[in-house]
């Protein structure tokens, strides 16, 4: 397991920071060959290779040609992406009534778009390995709406729906494409809610906490494996009971 680990490179988007960090993290100590990409900061992204020794890449997953070329680059750098972890998203919430169409467009680019983006530009070198693994990020707002936020509630509902078409068209060829839709988790993302918003959303916890984004990696360390290959088409939910259904 180890081993075959070692022979496939990992792409993680969106991935030097807050649940993605935690993702890389742990497909490097399972044995994957991990690349990060990251849209900004590059001041933080330094730190992130210079602490994990994960090489970073940046790119505009809304770009569609930025993906392809970058996808290209870190193939030749480091090996075919057989295993892709959609997970780079942005909020910018506001009521329909208040929302510009610009930060609607903004949101449903990096959040859904790039799912196309980014998965187009690996399909084929999976369809020739006859091997591929992706896990896309959602979310329990796309799952189970929330106030404020509908450019990023139809985007992370977009990214389910987009993962089962995906995952029949990659069935046949040893492509399986799944859905991961953490919860609340205690990202820098979620640090940015006031306090006392936060406090609220904490009581509808069950398990009367944030998430950590450990417990998000690993779910996806699961679904990439080599012998997860039975599990195609599914949403795993991680939200501390907050939805059921």
């Amino acid at each position: 397991m180890a081993d075959n680990n070692k022979q496939r490179t990992a792409l993680v988007t969106g991935g030097t920071r807050g649940i993605g960090r935690g993702i890389c993290e742990l497909l490097k100590e399972r044995g994957f060959n991990v690349v990060a990409g990251y849209g900004g900061d590059a001041r933080k992204a330094e730190e992130f290779t210079s602490e994990t020794q994960i090489p970073a890449y940046q790119w505009d997953v809304a770009d569609f040609n930025g993906c392809q070329k970058s996808v290209e680059e870190i193939s030749s750098n480091h090996g075919p992406v057989t295993v892709l972890v959609n997970n780079a998203g942005i909020t910018k919430d506001g009521t329909l009534k208040k929302m510009t169409y610009d930060n609607w467009m903004a949101v449903i680019q990096t959040n859904l778009t790039s799912v196309f983006n980014m998965s187009k530009a690996c399909w084929d070198g999976m369809l020739e390995d006859k091997f591929g693994r992706i896990v896309n990020i959602s979310s329990v707002n796309g799952q189970a709406g929330q106030y404020g936020q509908v450019n990023y509630c139809a985007a992370k509902a977009g990214v389910i729906g987009m993962g089962k078409a995906m995952a029949q068209e990659g069935a046949r060829y040893g492509i399986t494409v799944n859905t991961v839709a953490p919860g609340y988790v205690a990202t820098e993302m979620v640090a940015a809610v006031p306090e006392n918003v936060l406090e609220k959303i904490v009581k509808t916890i069950p398990v009367g906490r944030l998430g950590d984004s450990s417990e998000i990696a690993h779910a996806v360390a699961y679904l990439v494996r080599e012998d997860s290959k039975f599990i195609s088409g599914s949403t795993i939910s991680i939200n501390g009971g907050q939805h059921m259904y």
